[in-house]
């Protein structure tokens, strides 16, 4: 699941940047945990959780949340982009009622590729009940190259615009944002938006060089410096 993988990343970039929450975790303060329930409708869950366990428990105590991150993606079809507009959004009202002084970070992949073989709602539907057949002819083939993937399964093809990609970015950057120290404000502390080429034939990467204008790597070090800079600021300085 890319959003584990992705959340597992930052954590351990923020325990190499971060002192402070470096120092925490060293001192069994707070800890870290995948998927976390979060209160409210839906039964919504936080992807990676930095906090503090609940009085006389090993489970995270959402009212001692720290540090929240949200990771989302929009890939497949870009018509997809207002619905995980609206899933950050509800995302962002959940916590931030929880724990106003937590630090909150949404990331958003997003996908430039014009063509993408759609492995979840299209050739995985066919194989139903035959999991294991899926797993041996067709898994090993994803995201290697293999483009006579494009032939065999043709009809499971979406198209998506050349403008998609800037028009999912610029819905995306309607989530709000707040200043440092602004924590009354029901607002992301950051908002990370990676252009990504993923279309399931080839290998996934990272696009450094895009029309997007977006630097990947400057914004991806300015992320876990807000995040240090805000925890930090939250509760270390008297």
């Amino acid at each position: 699941m890319h959003s584990d993988i992705v959340s597992a990343g930052i954590y351990q970039d923020l325990l190499t940047r971060c002192e402070a929450l470096r120092l925490d975790v060293e001192k069994g303060l707070v800890g870290q945990w995948l998927n976390v329930r979060a209160p409210g409708a839906r039964e919504r869950k936080i992807d990676l959780f930095i906090g503090e366990t609940a009085t006389g428990t090993q489970q995270p105590d959402i009212k001692k949340l720290r540090v929240c991150v949200e990771n989302k993606s929009v890939i497949t079809a870009h018509r997809n982009r207002d619905a995980r507009f609206d899933d950050l959004n509800e995302a962002l009202q959940v916590v931030h009622a929880a724990k106003s002084e937590a630090v909150i970070v949404a990331t958003i992949l997003v996908g430039v590729a014009t063509r993408v073989l759609n492995i979840p709602d299209q050739v995985k539907k066919i194989y139903k009940g035959r999991q294991e057949e899926f797993k041996q002819t067709v898994l090993p083939r994803l995201s290697s190259g293999d483009e006579s993937l494009w032939g065999d399964f043709a009809w499971a093809v979406s198209a998506n615009k050349s403008t998609d990609p800037g028009e999912t970015v610029r819905k995306l950057r309607m989530l709000p944002t707040r200043r440092p120290g602004h924590t009354h404000v029901c607002a992301y502390d950051y908002v990370l938006i990676v252009p990504v080429s993923i279309d399931n034939v080839n290998p996934p990467q990272l696009v450094m060089d895009s029309h997007l204008g977006i630097n990947v790597d400057e914004e991806y070090w300015k992320m876990i410096s807000t995040i240090c800079n805000a925890y930090t600021a939250r509760w270390h300085l008297e």
